[in-house]
Order: C-alpha cells, then structure tokens, then sequence
C-alpha cells in the first residue's frame, strides 16, 4: 500500500473505532494517546486522521475512491470489521457504518455480511471454551509454574498470529487474551465473567478497541502489510513491531492477572498500573529471547483450525 492508501485505511478504522458512539471517555483518551504516538513513529500523521474522523466527519466514497486495487478494499472493510468487533459483536450502528462502508468499497454485500459474521463469532468467543491445540493445556494449571507455562504460551501465541496476513489472526488476539486472563482467575478459585475482564484491561489501560487500533497502526506504519493474502507478514521488522507489541501486552497481561488473584484481588487501581508498566518493559526485553519460537510458531499455525477453536 502506498502513503494514500495507508491514510485512506487508517481513516476508515478510526472511523470504526466510533462507529457506534459508545466508546468511554478512557478508551477515547487512549486511542488518542496510541493516535499521537504513532504519528511519532512515521510520515503518516496518526494525530492529524484523528481530529479529521472527530472533527469533520470523512466522506466514505472520497476515502474508497484511494483504495483503488479490490484487494486492498476487503482488507480495509476486514480491517473496519475488526476494530468494530475489538470490545464485542457489532451494534446496529457498527453493521449500519460497516453496510454503507461495503457499499462504498463496491463490496459485495452478502459477502461482507458473511464476514462480519465471521468476526462477530471470533468476538463473542466463550471464556471457558476449550483452550488451544497443543500449544496450551486444556486444563487450567494447578501451580505456579503451570501459570507461568500458560502465559508464556499464549503471549508466543499472540505474538507469532502479528506475523500471519490473515486479519483474522490479529482479531483473535484480544479473545486470546481473555481467556488466558479468565484461566489465570480460575486457578485462584475466580470465577470471571467478561465484564470483569474488561473492567480489569481498562483498568490497565488496555483498551479492547484502542488494542487493535494500535495492532493495526503499527502495521500500516511499519510498511508491513505488504504480503496481503499470503506468507508470512513483514519478515523480521515485525518482530520489532506487532509481534513484540502483542507478546509484551499479553505477557504482562498474564503476569499481572497472576499477582492480582493470588493476591485476593486487592491490589488498587494505581498498583494494578504500577504492576503492568513494570512487567510490560520487562516482557519487551525477553521478548528477543523468543522470537525464534514466535516465527517457528507462526510457521505452523493452522489459521482455521485455530479460529475453529478459539470460537468453542
């Protein structure tokens, strides 16, 4: 994708971001954070498309008139689709934005639909479903150790779905992280439900729209959705990029999670965030020490045979 593209694309995903107007004035703060410090990182100026989509309103039909190739106009629609879907299935006034987006992008519409359906299940994935092929235990550890297994896994998990082109890899991210967290409650006599979670992520500052907006963001900037439709994304600058940012979130995540209910859950909000900004410079660090493992992983995904999975 060129710069034009890029832009036109990142416009259309913060416009999804608040397509149903219910996002809270913290996750807004953090998409504007996340929209600022990408601008730092590239000559696409993140902060400028977010006072536009806030301030004016892009038009849909000037936006896909710059996305000129079909491909790249399903990858921008599943891109929308993904931000839409980050904090749960679609709303009526997600599908509506995303039914005007399809026919703008001169998208067939039973296959969009088909799509977002697609996305709507990876979202609404059930926390005490089965957990994952081989990669971690279906039972919920039963000591520390196990624990600290279970994260590692699925923090390499994470990291190795940012270098897969499908998107929804990168959408199985956030539901991955869930019920790792939900796993990490239970072995501590919790019992979680999704509410909880999330209310824990926000307190963490990991936003579930704001998440995959920075997923999104830092592959557009990073040049690295070059190999749309198949391969691996990106070669070793990912691993700088999205896959580090996925493995270091989802590690701390799991860290923190773990102290958290050990703890009988009273640790405050402030101690919460102390923890999390601490184990998150951590995790970039060993994040080089399994990069190895995050490629090898990536290699072997079965994509489908995962979303089948992560959906149970």
């Amino acid at each position: 994708m060129d710069a034009g593209e890029q832009r036109a694309v990142l416009t259309l995903c913060l416009m999804a971001a608040f397509a149903d107007g219910g996002n809270d004035e913290k996750e807004r703060a953090e998409i504007k954070r996340i929209a600022e410090s990408l601008a730092a990182g590239g000559a696409l100026n993140v902060a400028e498309i977010y006072q536009e989509v806030l301030l004016r309103k892009p038009d849909l039909a000037a936006l896909a008139a710059a996305i000129p190739l079909e491909e790249h106009r399903r990858y921008a629609y599943e891109m929308a689709a993904c931000v839409c879907d980050a904090d749960g299935a679609t709303t009526p006034a997600e599908r509506e934005f995303l039914a005007r987006l399809a026919r703008a992008l001169g998208l067939d519409a039973a296959a969009a639909q088909a799509y977002t359906r697609q996305a709507d299940a990876v979202a609404s994935v059930p926390l005490a479903g089965q957990a994952l092929d081989g990669a971690i235990v279906a039972a919920v550890p039963a000591n520390p150790d196990g624990l600290d297994r279970m994260i590692l896994n699925y923090a390499i998990l994470n990291g190795a779905l940012e270098l897969l082109p499908q998107s929804l890899a990168s959408m199985a991210i956030i539901p991955l992280e869930m019920k790792m967290v939900y796993r990490v409650g239970k072995a501590h006599g919790f019992e979680l439900d999704r509410g909880h979670i999330r209310d824990l992520l926000a307190t963490l500052g990991v936003g579930l729209t704001s998440q995959y907006v920075e997923q999104l963001g830092r592959k557009l900037i990073g040049g690295l959705l070059g190999k749309i439709g198949g391969g691996l994304v990106g070669g070793a600058g990912s691993l700088t990029t999205g896959a580090a940012f996925s493995f270091a979130s989802t590690y701390a995540l799991g860290h923190v999670a773990k102290r958290y209910y050990a703890g009988g859950r009273r640790i405050d909000a402030a101690g919460l965030q102390q923890a999390f900004a601490s184990m998150l410079g951590e995790a970039k660090q060993l994040q080089t020490k399994y990069s190895a493992q995050i490629v090898e992983r990536a290699r072997t995904l079965d994509v489908n045979k995962l979303l089948a999975v992560v959906k149970q």
